[in-house]
């Protein structure tokens, strides 16, 4: 066999994990040349007496201000607020403190600030052709640190996904520098979000491992990470199906950096793009949908995806010397997983309606997530079927 071509360039990750943690935010500031941060957050740990004050007390002096006005998806106008917060208070830093949500909208942020208010401007744009393009955003930006209370992808994304909440759409800006300068995994941050949501945004990143593990993308390190990723989300899934615990927080917080670290040299796919049509649309997680229609996609692409299949097998415990699983087993595993979590299973059982499906499959038809799915999507009617199976 040849060998074969690839490229696996890495962004740098500065990670601290632990009870010290935070001990070294202030130090990591001082290395960007950074005094003057605003915590970008939701509402709830805007409050006093949060485990924001955690953070804060690691920024002393440093701290110029806190944004709390984060919410679900980073719809547009909470998002300029936040550039103008940041404009407003001088930043040279932005510290992101929540889930996927708080880290996007600190991202976007600072991008509509470097780039101006113009956000369709600066998004990804499907031409005529049906062809996706992402404006290079070239504005120096500021730098990013992560302080996450969820597993999520974002962590370590480059990736900024808005909600317009008008036209009711997502439009995703691209920027690699606003990667994070460095991530923070705090005891005290990550038992302070409810289990459900943990479980919820774990979900999220166990759906993007997957589609990852069957994207027409990847290489044996991305695959190595991501299959290492299932290990983990599956395992401390289960754990906490049955009770909460830090120590399986801690290993999600962990397969959620895997799951995003890989899913960079992959792509998503039919289930990634569905959760964000969905979605927001219909005001629930994005990655319930994806567990809904996750064991529909696997079917879709079977034919297509044998390879990825026998990863994903593998990582979840299903091969045998000298056997293989089926695609009925592997959905069957994971569904399995998501019976135990008591997650909704049908899209009518989260107030979709039949009559919506149409709409959903047509705007999911431009997203950029699209690109990676292992059988290519041609026509809207295709998504429309896997809508239909899951509803």
């Amino acid at each position: 066999m040849d060998m074969r071509s690839f490229q696996h360039i890495e962004a740098p990750l500065r990670l601290f994990n632990g009870p010290d943690s935070l001990g070294h935010l202030g130090r990591e500031l001082d290395r960007a040349g950074c005094g003057r941060a605003v915590i970008v957050c939701g509402a709830t740990l805007g409050r006093k007496g949060s485990p924001l004050d955690l953070v804060k007390a690691a920024l002393g002096a440093r701290c110029a201000g806190v944004f709390s006005g984060v919410r679900a998806h980073s719809p547009v106008p909470d998002v300029q607020a936040g550039a103008r917060e940041l404009r407003r208070l001088g930043a040279d830093a932005v510290v992101a403190v929540g889930g996927g949500s708080a880290v996007v909208t600190a991202r976007a942020a600072s991008i509509l600030l470097a780039e101006g208010e113009d956000v369709r401007a600066l998004a990804t744009s499907r031409d005529a052709a049906g062809r996706l393009h992402s404006p290079k955003l070239l504005a120096p930006k500021l730098p990013q640190f992560v302080l996450p209370t969820t597993p999520n992808t974002a962590t370590v994304k480059a990736g900024s996904a808005v909600f317009d909440p008008v036209a009711g759409q997502r439009l995703a800006m691209f920027d690699p520098k606003t990667r994070s300068q460095a991530v923070f995994v705090h005891p005290g941050l990550i038992g302070s979000a409810p289990r459900a949501l943990v479980i919820s945004a774990s979900l999220d990143c166990l759906s993007g491992a997957i589609e990852g593990l069957m994207s027409r993308g990847g290489d044996p390190i991305a695959d190595a990470m991501l299959m290492h990723a299932v290990r983990l989300l599956t395992r401390n899934l289960r754990v906490l199906a049955r009770e909460d615990g830090l120590a399986a927080r801690g290993e999600l917080m962990l397969a959620a950096m895997m799951s995003g670290r890989g899913t960079d040299h992959t792509g998503g796919g039919i289930a990634t793009v569905l959760g964000h049509a969905v979605g927001a649309r219909h005001d629930t997680g994005n990655s319930t949908v994806k567990a809904i229609v996750l064991p529909h996609v696997l079917h879709y692409n079977a034919a297509a995806a044998g390879p990825g299949l026998a990863r994903l097998a593998d990582a979840l415990g299903l091969v045998t010397p000298g056997g293989e699983a089926s695609v009925a087993e592997i959905a069957a595993a994971l569904e399995a997983i998501f019976t135990a979590l008591k997650l909704p299973r049908r899209l009518r059982e989260i107030g979709v309606a039949r009559d919506a499906l149409g709409e959903v499959a047509e705007h999911a038809m431009g997203d950029w997530f699209l690109r990676g799915n292992p059988r290519p999507v041609k026509e809207a009617a295709e998504l429309r079927g896997v809508l239909e199976a899951a509803w």
